[in-house]
């Protein structure tokens, strides 16, 4: 499984793209999503009710691996 290594964020502040372990390039978050449901990237889904899909690093005690501090918001 693929480590999430970076992250980049439009205006609004929306995470749009993740660069994973090994990539050179960033891969669309809808991408990396798709991955993450299939165990290819090391990472959890979150399927809110009345909202878009959304991707998170797995919870941990550390904050420097969010995504939101990945992309420097």
């Amino acid at each position: 499984m693929k480590k999430i290594i970076d992250a980049k964020a439009d205006r609004k502040g929306n995470i749009t793209a993740v660069k994973l372990e090994g990539n050179v390039s960033f891969t669309p978050v809808k991408t990396a999503i798709r991955m993450a449901e299939k165990k290819l990237v090391d990472a959890v889904v979150v399927n809110p009710i009345k909202s878009i899909q959304h991707l998170r690093t797995r919870p941990d005690s550390k904050t420097k691996n969010n995504l939101d501090n990945l992309a420097g918001e």
